[in-house]
Formats: C-alpha cells, sequence, structure tokens
C-alpha cells in the first residue's frame, strides 16, 4: 500500500483559502471517514489546524488516488483552489512530512507545542472511525515516536513555541509594554489557556474569559484568576479590554464591525489589539479598518515568527538528520 498526503498550510495559501477546509476537532473523524469514499483511497488520517489542512491516504494506486482527491478538494473550493496552494508527498517523502509536522519544525511558530498533540487528536479521530489500518497505523506510530525523540534530543522547543506567544510579542510591539493592560479572551481552549498565561506572565492586569459552554469559561478563568463572561455578553465587557484573543471553533466571525463601533465612544476611542487565532476566523475583516483597531490574522504573525526560525537553523538541521535515520532503520519504505 502507498503512502499520500495532499494538503495546504501557511506557506502555500493564505488564510481565506485554508480557512474553507478548516475541519473542527469533533469532526475530525468524519471528515477521515468521507475521504475513504473517495475513489483509490483505502485508508485516511485529515489533520486540521490553524496553518494547515492535510489529508493522509493509503492508496493501492497513488497516482490515481491523488487525482481523485484533487477532484474532491477542487469541488469544495471551486476555483478559488489553485494548483499552487496544495502540495503533495509520496512515501518516504509523504513520512518525511508527517514527521517534521509532529516534530514542530514544518510550523510556522519553529518548535511549536501544540501541533504534536493536535496530530494525536487527529489520529485518534480516524482511528476511532475506523478509516486507519495497517499502513496508516504503522507510519503514525512511527512519527510520533520519531517526534518525541527529536524534543528529547534537541533544543528545537526553545524559544516562542505557541502561535499564542508570538502574538503577545506583537501586542507589546504596538503597545510598548502590557502592564496593567486587560484582556478579553474569546474561546476557553488550549491555544486561548497558553495565551492567557503569556499575556499575565507580561504583567496584564485582568483576564476576562467567554466561551460558548460558560463551563469551560469558568473553568479556565479560574485556573486565571480571571473572571468569566457568558457568550452572549462578551460585547459588554468589549468597553473595557486593551486586548482581545479570539481563538474559537466558530465556523463564521464571532466579532463585528458593529460590536466595536458600539461601543468606542465609550471606549473613548482608545486602541484596540486585537489578534484572531482562529482559522475559519473569528474577527470580522471590517474591524481592521476602524481607526484605533490594530487587528492581525494568523498570517500577519509570520514575520515574527520567521525571526525564531533563522536563529535556530542549526537545531532543524539536526531535527532532520534524526528524522532520517528514524525512518531509514525503521524500514517501512525499504533502504
Amino acid at each position: 500500500m502507498d503512502i499520500l498526503c495532499l494538503g495546504l498550510n501557511h506557506q502555500t495559501a493564505p488564510v481565506e483559502i485554508r480557512e474553507i477546509f478548516a475541519v473542527s476537532e469533533s469532526r475530525l473523524g468524519e471528515h477521515a471517514g468521507r475521504l475513504c469514499e473517495v475513489e483509490g483511497v483505502e485508508e485516511s488520517v485529515v489533520l486540521s489546524t490553524c496553518n494547515r489542512t492535510e489529508y493522509y491516504a493509503a492508496a493501492v494506486d497513488c497516482g490515481a488516488a491523488s487525482n481523485h482527491l484533487r477532484e474532491f478538494l477542487q469541488s469544495q473550493a471551486g476555483s478559488r483552489l489553485r494548483v499552487e496552494h496544495l502540495y503533495e508527498k509520496q512515501q518516504l517523502e509523504a513520512a518525511r512530512h508527517l514527521c517534521r509536522v509532529v516534530s514542530g519544525i514544518d510550523s510556522m511558530v519553529l518548535g511549536e507545542t501544540e501541533i504534536f498533540g493536535q496530530v494525536k487528536k487527529a489520529y485518534q479521530a480516524a482511528l476511532e472511525r475506523g478509516s486507519t489500518a495497517r499502513s496508516l497505523n504503522q507510519l503514525f506510530q512511527k512519527a510520533f515516536g520519531v517526534g518525541k525523540k527529536v524534543r528529547t534530543n534537541t533544543s528545537i522547543q526553545q524559544g516562542q513555541t505557541s502561535v499564542g506567544s508570538v502574538a503577545v510579542d506583537l501586542a507589546e510591539k504596538i503597545f510598548g509594554h502590557l502592564r496593567d493592560s486587560k484582556v478579553m479572551v474569546i474561546g476557553a481552549g488550549e491555544i486561548s489557556r497558553m495565551t492567557a498565561q503569556s499575556l499575565l506572565s507580561r504583567g496584564a492586569r485582568s483576564i476576562f474569559v467567554t466561551n460558548r459552554s460558560y463551563e469551560r469559561a469558568e473553568e479556565l478563568a479560574n485556573e486565571l484568576n480571571g473572571e468569566s463572561v457568558r457568550f452572549d455578553q462578551w460585547h459588554e465587557v468589549l468597553q473595557e479590554v486593551d486586548v482581545v484573543i479570539s481563538s474559537t471553533g466558530a465556523p463564521h466571525a464571532v466579532m463585528k464591525r458593529e460590536h466595536v463601533e458600539a461601543v468606542r465612544r465609550k471606549r473613548r476611542y482608545r486602541p484596540l489589539f486585537a489578534i484572531d487565532i482562529a482559522v475559519p476566523r473569528d474577527i470580522e475583516v471590517e474591524v481592521g479598518d476602524i481607526e484605533e483597531v490594530y487587528l492581525y490574522d494568523i498570517d500577519a504573525l509570520k514575520e515574527i515568527a520567521m525571526e525564531g526560525k533563522g536563529q535556530r537553523a542549526d537545531q532543524v538541521k539536526l531535527c532532520e538528520r534524526i528524522i532520517d535515520q528514524e525512518l531509514i532503520e525503521s524500514g517501512l519504505f525499504g533502504s
């Protein structure tokens, strides 16, 4: 059985294309099952994060499966999806790519910590759906072992290793410092938690947490010594805060221009820094047209993230040597 990876990420496709293919964590298994219905695909795993959506497949004929899978993706996006948005890896190159992803060296934020868990959840969802068998089970289990070895034997995780920490760096560049700032976090997932913790460590005075599930908002707020806000009331808190970090799984914009316009006078037109880490995006693009609002989406964080990559180039080379050696020794694709 041959291995195929077809995907798009922050390097090949802008956020407005990536959000078309974004899959919520709760539907990863469902989408893996749908992929197995594509002609030629025998096994599948679907991975979806804020920076990438990737389709891993086992097939008797990679070329035929690739063609059918591309047709399947084109049917979802129409003319907006162009050839250059997609990358394809087969066999050993697909395995090497997955190992790089799991190890955090293919991420926008080099060495990011979240991706390992995200890949595990994607694989587990496909496993429970019954869309994996021998070929992908071996591949993913090997990749997890390689990822652990890379993180244990290199310094790839030194420095900023999360999208949230890069967002906080950007906030400091805009405001000069974050001391005594008030922050609202929309969404109570892992990225929201890590971002809020980073904000507090830089001097943020208070944190408001809102989420569709109020219980999860309360849980995160208690952990951060912050205040939970019901989801239908978060826009009332907008008049108080200096920074908004949004990372929900909503399929549409949560924060709109009308929400900000409604509180501008009460805010006395103070600067508002808004980071939208979600894909699909949480914050309406038009919010950034308001004079005192500084809006950045996930792609706007690239420049800061690239600074760390250059400083750790030697560690990337070490990671890649470990990956190559482990794959050769595994014998999965011959010597």
